[in-house]
């Protein structure tokens, strides 16, 4: 049972909860660095200003809804970059982390969009490394399971692949036998 109060799992054996260190062994990000929080504007123009800024497309009308654009767009748009010169390595990297941020890091429950408040994050190619991304996904993480608890919720986002792995190291009842 997660009790949402405290972000803690209450098993038979006691409370347990994911720290930092787990979603570091797991994911590999860094915790030390600038907040990831940022301004965004829902409005089209501001998501086709962004899009053009950080990926040199333009959105299509059915990509984008209500501030997110859809995962398939991008890798539509992803795949045929050339890689020929540097600014054009940089739209692939810029797409592929934002593809990880949707499809990983910050899902939502179809797996297949992408929230655009993390297009400003990714305009400045060189401060990429520099936010927190694995306090940013630890917190999605606590709202997603603080979310999923009420009665109500039938479903769960978040990265439950953190999740999986995580209980599959530190609850050894739910680990899967190997054959």
């Amino acid at each position: 049972m997660w009790r949402p109060k405290t972000h803690t799992f209450v098993l038979l054996v006691g409370e347990v909860t994911m720290p930092l260190e787990n979603v570091a062994h797991i994911f590999d990000l860094p915790i030390y660095g600038e907040p990831v929080n940022g301004w965004t504007d829902s409005s089209s123009v501001f998501l086709q200003s962004q899009s053009i800024t950080i990926f040199g497309h333009e959105l299509e009308v059915s990509s984008f809804s209500m501030s997110y654009i859809k995962l398939g767009w991008l890798r539509r748009i992803r795949d045929p970059e050339p890689l020929d010169t540097k600014e054009s390595t940089r739209r692939y990297v810029r797409c592929q982390i934002f593809y990880l941020l949707g499809s990983t890091l910050f899902t939502d429950k179809l797996n297949a969009y992408a929230h655009a408040k993390y297009l400003p994050l990714l305009r400045d190619f060189e401060r990429i490394h520099t936010y927190s991304w694995r306090s940013a996904c630890l917190a999605h993480l606590y709202k997603a399971l603080c979310h999923a608890s009420r009665y109500d919720t039938k479903e769960m986002d978040g990265p439950l692949n953190l999740l999986f792995v995580w209980a599959w190291e530190r609850i050894p009842c739910i680990t899967p036998v190997p054959r």
